[in-house]
């Protein structure tokens, strides 16, 4: 048994850098979800549906004869219309968050059926120039998706950092915060709702794009569970590196980083022998845990603390 285990463990290293890069490509959408989740404090399940609209769109448009960019720039309007979409049912029709989210989702199921035309598409790696590739991974060169998404990664930190500092951005910022205030300065909370969701969902649909390139193909369930994943992804960025990354960007390459560990932990977890099939649910306890790790703290470590200091 012990002979097994450390003989799994041996292949850990070689399967590294595919854990890594899958982890950088999620971490995109992870940063999304945080922009929803902890700025808007909106649970989107969005997500689901909307990255494998982004890894349709861009396949499709590929396979139609369009340049890898704008393929990406396609996906990522998909994606801005499909946080549109929740942001309407959301604000306008006063459908609370969670269920606007499900309802999208649900209808992008049949949505991206109809881009696609069948429940998935496939592309050549040989015949179309692709941004990133699971072929290139070991390959000491620029299209190596380790360093090309990381490029892309620091350049959507520096983005979003400068958006957020905006006049704009510090508005949806205080509509998660405190809607009743922000309304009350004369903020248009709906709308900060409705554009929050829209780039958040413009990220997971680029996510997408860069995913469905990466595997080579898009699947009309790739984005089953997405909503785990990316807060998965917060959590653990939080729960270990929260207290040493206080800026705001860094806090969203901690998001980042909590994606990657995610991965790495599943890729050992999948090299140790588990079913493939307890994915789901691994994932569902490691966020389940580290949401309580909070709750718990402040209710019986502080506790303890309470009490000590009464009996001294």
């Amino acid at each position: 048994m012990l002979a097994n285990i450390l003989g799994s463990l041996a292949t850990v290293p070689g399967a590294l850098p595919g854990a890594v890069a899958q982890g950088l490509i999620w971490g995109i959408m992870a940063i999304g979800v945080y922009i929803t989740f902890r700025v808007l404090d909106i649970a989107d399940l969005t997500v689901d549906g909307s990255l494998g609209t982004g890894g349709a769109v861009c396949i499709m448009l590929m396979l139609l004869g369009c340049n890898v960019w704008l393929a990406m720039l396609g996906a990522v309007i998909a994606g801005l219309l499909t946080g549109l979409m929740t942001g309407v049912f959301h604000t306008f029709m006063g459908i609370p968050a969670i269920l606007a989210g499900i309802l999208t989702q649900l209808s992008l199921y049949s949505i991206n059926l109809k881009i696609m035309g069948k429940a998935n598409q496939a592309i050549n790696v040989d015949k179309y120039s692709l941004l990133v590739s699971l072929r290139w991974v070991r390959k000491a060169m620029l299209n190596n998706p380790l360093i090309m998404v990381a490029i892309i990664i620091v350049i959507l930190i520096a983005f979003l950092y400068w958006f957020f500092g905006t006049e704009l951005g510090s508005g949806l910022r205080a509509t998660g915060a405190n809607p009743n205030m922000s309304r009350a300065q004369g903020i248009n909370t709906d709308l900060n709702k409705v554009l929050g969701l829209m780039v958040s969902n413009a990220l997971v649909a680029f996510s997408g794009a860069l995913l469905s390139q990466y595997q080579g193909f898009a699947d009309v369930n790739m984005g089953r569970g997405a909503i785990v994943i990316g807060l998965a992804a917060v959590i653990i960025g939080e729960a270990i590196f929260g207290r040493i990354f206080r800026n705001f960007a860094l806090r969203l390459l901690a998001v980042v980083f909590g994606s990657i560990i995610y991965y790495v932990v599943i890729q050992i977890v999948i090299q140790l022998g588990l079913d493939a099939n307890l994915l789901k649910l691994l994932s569902a306890l490691v966020v389940a845990v580290f949401l309580a790790v909070p709750y718990w703290k402040s209710r019986y470590f502080r506790r303890g603390v309470k009490v000590r200091k009464e009996a001294e």
